[in-house]
């Protein structure tokens, strides 16, 4: 009787789930987001209109909306689960965080009730997306008008820096002991994006238990180039690719 062997040298790997730490101490601030952890760190002073947090997959977003949320009596939800019924309850503790408005479909008159109820109560309201309001396509026009009177903030492109920094928190997260040396030589050669170093770390903590050795320059140089082939077969499947 035959049976799948791996290739000699290669271990099994568990698939144990990673849990990220999104605490206010395990937050990497940079000139990328900067502007956003300033806002929230000054709760509760805080925009009337509330906060519009716009950034790319990866950028954040959640950890800062995590963040948001410790503030005493804060209430969280994904706005594709709003219905007008929540809106009540949500902003009865004052703070309020909605997130992935983009990730749609969402019911668009409950997005506008739970906004003019926290103008009332004065609650702290951050929003989440990945597209403003003019990207999102939204069919309301009192919405549209309610979240273009918020404050928009962006979150940029992380520059080194960060990225290095950001990359070893997330070795630390693993328990991954990386060289300096070997964080810079992976943040001067990714893709610039806080999502690209979270695919990345996690290819190379699976790459390093299967085969039984650290995170070194040289793997690191192996799992970037196939980080880089798996991007392009994803745009390839998407019809993105020229």
């Amino acid at each position: 009787m035959s049976g799948h062997r791996e290739p000699p040298g290669t271990q099994l790997t568990l698939g144990f789930p990673h849990e990220p730490t999104t605490g206010r101490a395990d937050f990497v601030a940079g000139r990328a987001n900067l502007e956003a952890i300033t806002l929230i760190e000054a709760l509760p002073d805080w925009p009337s209109r509330g906060v519009l947090l716009v950034g790319p997959e990866g950028s954040g977003k959640s950890h800062l909306a995590s963040i948001f949320c410790e503030f005493p009596g804060a209430a969280r939800i994904e706005a594709r689960d709003l219905v007008r019924e929540d809106a009540d309850r949500l902003t009865a503790g004052g703070v309020v965080a909605m997130e992935d408005l983009h990730a749609g479909p969402i019911d668009e008159p409950a997005v506008f009730h739970l906004l003019n109820l926290a103008v009332e109560r004065d609650a702290k309201v951050l929003i989440t997306s990945r597209s403003g309001p003019a990207e999102l396509r939204l069919t309301l026009p009192d919405l549209v008008s309610r979240l273009r009177a918020m404050r928009l903030v962006m979150l940029g492109a992380p520059d080194d820096d960060l990225l290095r920094r950001v990359l070893t928190k997330l070795f630390a997260d693993r328990q991954l002991n990386v060289d300096p040396g070997v964080v810079t030589y992976i943040a001067t050669r990714m893709e610039r994006s806080l999502a690209a170093a979270n695919r990345i770390v996690a290819a190379l903590d699976k790459a390093a238990l299967a085969g039984g050795r650290g995170v070194s320059r040289k793997l690191a140089a192996e799992v970037l180039g196939d980080v880089v082939e798996d991007t392009q077969g994803d745009l390839w499947d998407e019809g993105t690719r020229p």
